[in-house]
């Protein structure tokens, strides 16, 4: 497995994680200047870490389009290669 085979995975997953954590440092700096509700009690950080959640899965859906393109022909390619691997093997087996 060479470096650029594994990269897009890593990628997207890198990119996903930055998509995450913008969102957090926004809905915390709106909850702070009270633009966004704190939410009950305690529950100041779990409500934070939920709605960035909530706001960053649309964003990475639209904005790393192009990466989960690549990350699924990556993974559709080896699914390939693991079938003919397959394949070849059963074929093998039925010769001899």
């Amino acid at each position: 497995m060479s470096a650029g085979k594994s990269s897009a995975a890593i990628r997207y997953t890198a990119m996903r994680l930055a998509v995450f954590v913008g969102c957090l440092l926004v809905v915390g700096g709106l909850v702070q200047i009270g633009v966004v509700p704190k939410g009950l009690g305690d529950a100041n950080f779990a409500w934070v870490i939920l709605l960035a959640l909530v706001l960053s899965a649309p964003l990475s859906f639209i904005l790393l389009r192009k990466q989960r393109d690549a990350m699924a022909a990556q993974i559709a390619g080896k699914v390939d290669q693991a079938k003919s691997r397959l394949d070849a093997n059963r074929s093998r087996e039925d010769a001899v």
